[in-house]
């Protein structure tokens, strides 16, 4: 009899070990709207922290209706929640300013940094193979600006910032026509805006050549913005550099989620980005010095990695 129960004990501890073994750790990735190229990054994201810590972490990617919502559910959402969202709306929902106003909480203050991901990169595309032009070559022309987007609402500001709503006309269309209505003559420029190489800007440059508007550095600050350029040959026939405008995003948790999580995802978020920018180029445009543009403070998980990376990190992230 006690032969017996020291073989069971055996077998229970073995299996107790094992299950141990291979235990997982589940995260939720807050991003966008299915079908939205953020999205699609987020499951490529999950594949790679799937690929890169041998199962051990699990990314399932949910759906949101936009960045407010996200930074919302993060006074909550329990355990490891990451969420993607610009910069600024985290400082305004610990501010409790901006949509937040009316909806303070005391948890925004646990918001943490994790990494930045590609930025939404303000694109104003014309018709016709002439590179990289001037922001002036839009007067005169027929614009869509889309409605209701971050890439409608920029494209209009700087059109009132730069004196040019009164040069152009205004198409008014969705922007979700806007490569067949470049082909088609029915606009001549369209403005959009997201994470580079875009697909619409890619499908109207294959359909019969495109411009890209190339901004001077004194109308980059006039529009407060962060500064990015568009490498040459990002786009078919675009062989120069184009300098534009961007918005940048960064995955944000809470202090909800371990240290240890914390450090997994990010060390292997950064391991695995040249992997998966060989698939998906708009991963590319992320580097260690966007995160300048992250607001807050870092996860301490997501800080040690960064230190052990020697990787630079402002003082006020940390």
């Amino acid at each position: 009899m006690f032969r017996w129960k020291q073989a069971l004990a055996v077998v229970l501890g073995g299996a107790i070990a094992a299950g141990a073994a291979h235990a997982e750790t589940r995260v939720t990735y807050k991003s966008a709207k299915a079908g939205t190229s953020y999205y699609q990054m987020g499951v490529e994201l999950s594949e790679a922290i799937k690929q890169g810590t041998g199962g051990e972490v699990i990314l399932t990617v949910e759906e949101s209706q936009g960045s407010v919502q996200n930074v919302m559910e993060a006074a909550v959402r329990p355990g490891n929640y990451i969420f993607t969202t610009p910069p600024a709306l985290a400082a305004q929902a610990r501010e409790g300013s901006g949509p937040f106003e009316k909806r303070p909480s005391e948890r925004f203050a646990d918001i943490r940094g994790l990494f930045p991901i590609p930025s939404l990169t303000m694109h104003i595309v014309l018709a016709g193979e002439a590179g990289a032009v001037p922001l002036e070559a839009i007067e005169g022309k027929t614009v869509l600006l889309g409605k209701g987007s971050f890439g409608a609402t920029e494209g209009e500001k700087y059109l009132e910032l730069f004196g040019l709503k009164d040069k152009l006309r205004v198409a008014d269309a969705e922007l979700g026509n806007a490569a067949d209505a470049l082909k088609n003559g029915q606009i001549d420029a369209f403005v959009t805006a997201g994470s580079f190489p875009a697909p619409n800007v890619i499908e109207a440059s294959a359909s019969g050549g495109v411009s890209l508007v190339t901004m001077t550095d004194e109308q980059v600050e006039q529009t407060g913005r962060t500064r990015v350029v568009i490498p040459a040959g990002t786009y078919a026939g675009i062989g120069e550099d184009v300098v534009t405008t961007a918005l940048p995003v960064v995955a944000y948790t809470t202090t909800r989620m371990d240290d240890e999580t914390a450090y997994l995802v990010t060390k292997t978020f950064w391991e695995k980005k040249a992997e998966m920018a060989d698939s998906a180029p708009w991963w590319k445009a992320v580097t260690p010095e966007l995160l300048e543009t992250m607001e807050g403070t870092l996860h301490e998980g997501a800080l040690r990695y960064y230190e052990e990376a020697g990787i630079a990190v402002p003082d006020e992230l940390k």
